[in-house]
């Protein structure tokens, strides 16, 4: 029971008193938020933080993630000072090694990564390394990395720390305090949280932050909240002292192996990912109470964590082991954490499965979440760790349960760019994937939705094959952008997210939520970002008036929940906004011949004077009434053909027999994404994120600043415009044919870093490697054209120096001109 009585009321009510929650509580009071009140079950730090390893390495595989894990260790090494309790907090440095060639590409790509985000990384040879880590066995390995920045907390007096310096402005920690349930409040269609009952009693509230762990899916679901994280067994052990460990013993990696290693009293604690996992049970089936507790020593399910440890440390060998450690950690569909307001509940934000790196992120986490509750937004790019990028059926139980276990076992593996999870599949299908399969597919998951990746050749096998050189598939995917380029190519386009707006209050929402004017005649189609109040991209959409109240709102596959989200809490009046993204397939029809396949389909006429660029109409094609709508992402005429779902394999068949002597190919995605990168077409998550703006994205094209009325983002994007933008979005095309870029490489201007590839592929028609970049001068803090359009542009390539022309235009068709082709 509370020693304390529970206070009547409070505006944020914290659950959970883990090292995340203690984080988020404590800068809501540095922002001025001091009447916070944290509620933990047990005592703090008593459910997964006090087991955990506490390792704090900085680099992560985003800019953004990066200095998430930045503010982490500015705070942790001022924290001590300002709260007179230790953390625990030591910058050691960190050590990574390579085992194997491709690790090593991994690794210098790694390099340029640091390169690009400003922080200290150094690339190492076998010998250095072992002068780093004298205990380490050398001989086997191709090279190493060292982040001097890298350091280690210790979890249970880091949250202490927390707590105490949270306190020291008012907020209130009681402990012993089980929540129960949560009072909601209905307003509408929305759900807003008012209160926490617990078995002390009730707090009223005006905001919830759900940090209760593993045990957060049963918190969330008070509310209809999905929070779909799943609990696996992670094991480490603490040796006898060794000798030649002292404190400043860097931090140890050895992916190859599987395993990481620290000092600890004098010993080493050894712990690792293995490639197969155990996952534990349910949130709902987990032991009561579970405080301070570990699950059963599995030696024969860490065997081969010990045995790679063994070979990098001969010592291991010969040295007692102190204390065997088992504890459960939670772990996402994605190995990303869960961050932010949840979509089905307005005021209730969410903080959990931190997927074993919880120390190092819980500083920067707790202050983005704080940022975001006082402000009503993020102040950084946090899609990638956004709750809303999950479908509702990723947090089905027994799905979750498999992906976990693939997650954690990937932990280490080597991070292809193409990398696709396999467990829990296929989980949403398009009606065509047994067509397309059929027709040779590889499939990949995006959102949960299969979708065809290449299609193999007649009698070879689809498969992916993972290198960081030019895959076997790309000559498959080389042969669907000719298709698309000289005849016509027909593509699954399924999973777009699809939305009606509609009623009298629609129009108002969208112009208010777009950055175009979408106030058109009936039936044209026009292409708009969503910015939020900062003029960050939170969408990227076209919108087709299908009438004069009702408007057909299309978005990428990843973003339904999102969008949804957005548009609702961004709504002007009252309109009806439905996710019909299941109700229709889409198919693309694609090439300089896609006029001539679908004439020989339908009765419409499809000519320029008819039916225009950006024109929607509902026409007959073969047997199937469907809404055709000419736009394209590939850069060449071409229409989206929205069909019910029952309809769409009778039309699918029709295509390919109409079009069999024009050429007629189905065509996947990764024909679409070399395709749009060769005409310069963005993609939000990539190009656009809630950290660039129209101007730095070179879309003020899509912005109606002429347009009377304000709307969403307007104020701010002018205003971030007026001195030129600080970075800018360009086309590259790599000089040497046979370079292979995937995206993410660090890109230098005159030798120096000026930015990174947001996105890349093989371009078959400009016969190189195709990409976007974002860049910008650091030293002036501009991306002015003339210092865009001079100047020697290379690529890191994994060490590797790869010259590449850059241009504010796209290198195929800059001027549009395959668009009308007839």
């Amino acid at each position: 029971m509370s020693a304390v009585a529970l206070p009547e009321r409070a505006r944020v009510v914290v659950v959970g008193g883990g090292v995340i929650g203690a984080s988020v509580a404590y800068h809501l009071a540095h922002l001025g938020w001091t009447d916070v009140v944290v509620l933990e079950q047990g005592t703090l730090s008593c459910g997964t933080t006090w087991h955990a390893a506490g390792l704090v390495g900085q680099l992560r595989a985003s800019e953004a993630g990066t200095r998430l894990v930045r503010w982490s260790t500015e705070l942790y090494a001022r924290l001590e000072a300002e709260t007179g309790l230790s953390t625990g907090y030591r910058v050691c440095g960190g050590l990574t090694l390579a085992r194997t060639p491709e690790r090593m590409v991994q690794l210098r790509r790694t390099a340029a990564s640091a390169a690009a985000y400003d922080l200290d990384c150094e690339l190492l040879t076998p010998a250095q390394a072992a002068e780093r880590y004298p205990l380490i066995r050398s001989d086997d390995l191709e090279g190493a990395i060292w982040l001097p920045g890298d350091g280690r907390a210790d979890p249970a007096d880091l949250t202490q720390a927390l707590a105490r310096g949270a306190r020291a402005l008012g907020v209130r920690v009681h402990e012993r305090v089980r929540v129960t349930g949560l009072r909601l409040e209905e307003s509408g269609d929305r759900r807003r949280v008012t209160g926490v009952v617990t078995e002390e009693g009730e707090v009223g509230c005006e905001v919830v932050v759900n940090a209760a762990g593993q045990w957060a899916p049963l918190v969330g679901a008070m509310a209809g909240v999905d929070v779909p994280l799943h609990s696996a067994e992670h094991f480490y052990v603490v040796t006898d002292q060794v000798d030649g460990v002292h404190r400043d013993l860097p931090v140890l990696r050895d992916p190859d192996g599987y395993t990481y290693v620290k000092e600890e009293v004098g010993g080493l604690l050894v712990g690792g990912f293995e490639p197969e996992a155990k996952p534990w049970v349910a949130p709902e089936e987990i032991p009561d109470p579970f405080e301070f507790r570990l699950l059963d020593e599995d030696w024969e399910h860490f065997e081969v964590l010990m045995d790679s440890a063994i070979h990098r440390l001969p010592v291991l060998a010969e040295t007692g082991i102190r204390k065997f450690y088992n504890g459960p950690e939670s772990f996402t569909p994605d190995n990303q954490f869960l961050l932010g307001e949840a979509p089905e509940c307005d005021g209730l934000f969410v903080a959990a499965g931190f997927n074993s790196v919880g120390i190092a992120s819980a500083g920067g986490a707790g202050r983005a979440l704080a940022e975001w509750v006082v402000g009503g937004e993020p102040t950084l790019d946090l899609t990638a760790v956004d709750i809303r990028r999950f479908p509702a059926v990723a947090a089905n139980r027994s799905w979750l349960r498999s992906r976990v276990a693939e997650v954690l076992g990937l932990h280490y593996a080597v991070p292809w760019p193409n990398r696709e999870l396999e467990t829990g599949r296929p989980q949403r299908c398009s009606p065509l994937y047994e067509r397309t399969r059929d027709l040779g597919a590889v499939m990949g998951s995006r959102n949960g939705w299969e979708r065809p990746l290449v299609f193999a050749p007649p009698g070879v096998e689809p498969r992916l094959d993972y290198s960081w050189e030019r895959p076997a598939w790309a000559d498959w995917c080389d042969a669907e952008q000719r298709a698309t380029r000289s005849a016509v190519a027909v593509f699954d386009q399924t999973s777009f997210s699809k939305y009606l707006v509609t009623g009298p209050d629609a129009l108002a929402t969208l112009q208010w939520v777009c950055t175009a004017d979408v106030d058109v005649p009936v039936g044209r189609a026009v292409y708009t970002g969503m910015l939020d109040s900062s003029a960050g991209y939170q969408a990227d959409v076209t919108v087709t008036r299908t009438g004069r109240e009702e408007f057909l709102v299309v978005s990428s596959a990843a973003t339904t929940r999102r969008d949804l989200d957005w548009l609702a809490r961004h709504r002007v009046g009252a309109p009806a906004i439905v996710d019909v993204t299941s109700a229709y397939a889409v198919l693309g029809v694609m090439g300089p011949r896609s006029r001539e396949l679908l004439s020989r389909l339908t009765q419409a006429a499809l000519d320029d004077a008819a039916h225009p660029f950006g024109t929607s109409r509902v026409i007959d094609v073969g047997r199937t009434r469907l809404r055709a709508t000419r736009i394209t992402y590939v850069g060449e005429l071409g229409w989206e053909l929205y069909v019910p779902t029952e309809q769409a394999a009778v039309l699918h068949d029709e295509l390919l027999a109409a079009g069999e002597d024009l050429g007629v190919v189905p065509a996947g995605y990764s024909a679409i994404e070399a395709l749009r990168l060769e005409k310069g077409y963005r993609a939000f998550g990539r190009e656009l994120t809630p950290e660039t703006t129209p101007v730095e994205a070179g879309l003020l094209f899509a912005c109606a600043l002429s347009r009377p009325g304000d709307f969403l983002g307007r104020a701010a994007g002018e205003a971030r415009g007026a001195g030129g933008p600080a970075r800018r979005v360009v086309s590259l095309v790599a000089g040497d044919p046979d370079v292979w870029l995937w995206g993410g490489e660090l890109v230098l201007r005159d030798g120096e870093p000026v930015g990174q590839v947001t996105s890349a592929a093989g371009g078959a028609t400009v016969g190189a490697s195709v990409g976007l970049a974002l860049v910008g001068d650091r030293t002036s803090g501009t991306a002015a054209p003339a210092w865009c359009d001079a100047g020697s542009w290379e690529v890191d390539l994994a060490g590797e120096r790869v010259p590449v022309t850059v241009s504010r235009r796209p290198p195929f068709d800059p001027d549009g001109d395959r668009l009308g082709r007839t």
